[in-house]
């Protein structure tokens, strides 16, 4: 692995949190259920999926959210892989990323795959999944990328203290690799990322977060 790993500190309840950005890798109250609602409801999911559905991602952290859909996949019984890009620059170690999986029992089948891929080449592929991180500053390899998405997770750590992952110019690349009447979701509901995502072409709503965040926003490519 040629790329650094992120320093974490670890609160009460195993919830690592970014000694970079000061700020934990999902909530502190169910992590799995804040993926659930605002990822996966957030972009209509699973009601949308089908065979070869794409999600890419903003930040791939512990790999939670791709558990997540992971599971939502796999529950549907649909054929083939759902594929799954993820962008990450600061990568967790993967002893790091099993560690913090470890508090939610659903996610140990992927445990140990999603270790490897951090460790190793970003590669994931499986008869369910095929999946794969990006790592590199998404300023530079989302718009190098040649993949498009039906479904995007910004999951960029709050844009306070991460600004470089909701850059207008960022938001303008998602809509580019966007399918037609594709959608985006994530946790925050701060004014310059609502305005980011409509400058680039989303239709944005504001709707209740999950837990302590009273908005979260989705937006769907106009």
């Amino acid at each position: 692995m040629d790329h650094p790993t992120h320093e974490i500190d670890w609160r009460a309840g195993g919830v690592p949190v970014s000694r970079r950005f000061d700020d934990p890798f999902f909530s502190l109250e169910n992590g799995l259920a804040e993926t659930r609602h605002v990822f996966l409801a957030g972009n209509d999911l699973p009601a949308r999926l089908r065979p070869g559905f794409h999600i890419a991602e903003l930040g791939f952290g512990t790999g939670l959210n791709l558990v997540a859909a992971a599971l939502a996949w796999e529950a549907t019984g649909l054929d083939g892989p759902l594929h799954f890009t993820s962008f990450e620059a600061f990568p967790l170690s993967g002893e790091d990323a099993r560690a913090a999986l470890a508090a939610f029992p659903e996610a140990a089948p992927w445990a140990a795959a999603i270790a490897a891929a951090l460790d190793g080449d970003g590669l994931i592929e499986t008869p369910s999944l095929s999946a794969r991180i990006v790592f590199g500053d998404a300023r530079e390899t989302l718009p190098a990328w040649e993949g498009t998405a039906d479904a995007w997770f910004l999951d960029g750590f709050a844009p306070a203290r991460n600004p470089e992952l909701w850059e207008p110019g960022l938001m303008q690349a998602v809509a580019r690799h966007t399918a037609p009447g594709g959608t985006c979701a994530t946790y925050s509901a701060a004014g310059a990322v609502r305005a980011a995502l409509t400058d680039a072409g989303f239709e944005v709503t504001r709707v209740p977060g999950y837990g302590r965040k009273r908005h979260m926003v989705r937006g769907r490519l106009a």
